[in-house]
């Protein structure tokens, strides 16, 4: 036979449980183990060199009819050699080589887009005619280029356009989507129609046989 347990028992556990329970609310909060935020001070903002941000770019990718249209307002053909300084994945120098039979070279300084431009050039069957290399634009050799693209901020294209013009020789063509080169004036302005980020503007600077000393300095507003 099993004994009954007093009826009493069950409210006495109950009790007994809740006061267990209010003894563990009950503690102080500093009790309680907190993260360790002794090193931690007010926020802060985070500081880049202003070199740094001058010469960054966020990767943004030209949509390809405006790739291609990029091309066709440099007039490229199978005898010229195309740079894009800050290729990206690498479209604008593969629809040179492909659709033109040009010679592409990409200037990139991230190495995963530089081996996706890689796969994407094997895939597209230009990878004798494309290259891309692993480089700082501002340290890029460009002087056997004939046609240089450009995606990239006013500033930049300010701050490269001395390089350019000592490097590339009179005749050779700098194509620019959406951004200028300060007061070098294009030669070219063409409205290449909506893109996702609005609408793209294309401009087009012929190397003239006398470069104005002024284009030679990066001192002028973009």
């Amino acid at each position: 036979m099993t004994a009954a347990l007093p009826r009493r028992a069950p409210s006495l556990v109950r009790v007994l449980l809740a006061g267990a329970l209010l003894l563990l609310l009950g503690r102080p909060v500093s009790t309680v183990a907190q993260p360790d935020t002794s090193q931690i001070g007010e926020p802060s903002t985070l500081l880049i060199e202003s070199d740094t941000v001058e010469r960054d770019a966020p990767f943004v990718a030209t949509e390809r009819r405006v790739a291609r249209r990029m091309l066709e307002v440099a007039g490229v053909t199978s005898e010229d050699v195309v740079y894009d300084l800050g290729s990206g994945d690498g479209r604008i120098p593969i629809i040179a080589a492909k659709t033109y039979g040009a010679r592409g070279v990409g200037i990139e300084i991230d190495p995963e887009l530089v081996a996706e431009s890689r796969e994407q050039a094997r895939a597209a069957g230009v990878a004798d005619r494309v290259e891309f290399r692993e480089k700082d634009l501002f340290d890029a050799d460009v002087s056997d280029a004939t046609v240089v693209a450009l995606y990239l901020w006013p500033e930049i294209n300010v701050e490269l356009r001395p390089k350019l013009l000592r490097q590339l020789d009179p005749g050779d063509r700098i194509v620019s989507h959406d951004f200028r080169m300060g007061d070098w004036e294009p030669d070219r302005t063409v409205d290449a129609g909506k893109d996702k980020t609005g609408r793209a503007t294309l401009y087009l600077w012929t190397v003239p046989e006398e470069v104005p000393s002024r284009l030679l300095e990066t001192g002028d507003k973009p």
